[in-house]
């Protein structure tokens, strides 16, 4: 299409002969990554550990506001009088046995919402569980501060989160590349395609946010130094809904980034993030125009 000078067209070089060495993540992404990875970890086992005390949801300020729950697990009896796990979602009910509500812990039947191989530390310690929530909450704030301020002073957010109009136009083909399992080589692979570039940049910038804001939002403490800023979330048990619905979303953010490292290179990818160093595979080289139009 004349005119149209951003479309990436081949280069007349060639790429290297062979595999090759490329430096791809800094020494500030990698630690901040394995510290996100650890202390998220930590805060959706022990959150786990939290919820199981009342393992209700609701909406709205206050659980007494006589609507239906959002969620509740529980247990209860089946027809025949045997003890069941139970889970309501609205007005859908699950038997949800030996996973949610009743499941095994020490070789028996207990009652719990979710169970014990999930949750931290031990198995009923809520008020640890507090202490460790609050405490990689604060680890979890203060290591994406630091992530952000390198990433705006160092153009790593530029140059390698934010798309270009290269990669606004390429959404369609990358959507198909994923769906057929088809994985860039050579060049291509050393930079983000436009679905990374957005999902990192919803993760960072807004499911991260709104889980920290909705955290803060269930301390009374921040309530009355800010008082009725709540009700910007729906209400305190709305932000308890909300809190635990991002939790789960990240969950899944999580399951496909693992996924798309196996099936991209699980040691190649895992070496990036330890060392930094990438291997490139051969591949045709294309004139990289991602980082020049925006």
């Amino acid at each position: 299409m004349p005119g149209n000078e951003s479309d990436v067209s081949l280069d007349s070089r060639t790429e290297p002969p062979g595999r090759y060495w490329y430096a791809r993540h800094s020494l500030i992404v990698r630690i901040s990554h394995w510290i996100n990875a650890l202390a998220l970890t930590l805060l959706f086992m022990s959150g786990l550990q939290i919820f199981n005390a009342h393992p209700n949801l609701y909406w709205g300020q206050s659980s007494y506001s006589q609507r239906p729950v959002v969620l509740a697990i529980g247990a209860g009896m089946n027809a025949g009088g045997q003890p069941i796990g139970v889970t309501r979602i609205l007005n859908h009910v699950f038997d949800t046995t030996g996973v949610l509500g009743l499941s095994r812990e020490d070789g028996q039947l207990a009652a719990r919402g979710f169970p014990s191989w999930i949750t931290i530390p031990g198995s009923r310690w809520l008020a640890m569980a507090r202490r460790w929530h609050l405490f990689f909450a604060w680890l979890l704030v203060f290591n994406g501060s630091i992530y952000l301020i390198y990433s705006v002073l160092g153009r790593h957010l530029r140059r390698d989160l934010v798309p270009t109009r290269v990669d606004w136009r390429s959404i369609g083909r990358s959507i198909l590349d994923h769906l057929r399992f088809r994985h860039p080589v050579g060049a291509a692979s050393k930079r983000y395609n436009v679905l990374q570039k957005l999902t990192y940049l919803v993760v960072i910038f807004g499911l991260l946010p709104l889980m920290i804001l909705t955290g803060w939002a269930m301390s009374p403490r921040l309530d009355s130094i800010i008082p009725g800023w709540i009700s910007v979330l729906g209400g305190r048990q709305s932000a308890r809904t909300l809190h635990f619905l991002i939790a789960w979303t990240l969950v899944a953010f999580v399951l496909v980034h693992v996924f798309e490292v196996m099936i991209t290179g699980v040691w190649n990818n895992l070496r990036s993030m330890i060392t930094g160093r990438y291997e490139v595979a051969p591949g045709p080289v294309t004139r990289d125009v991602s980082h020049d139009q925006r």
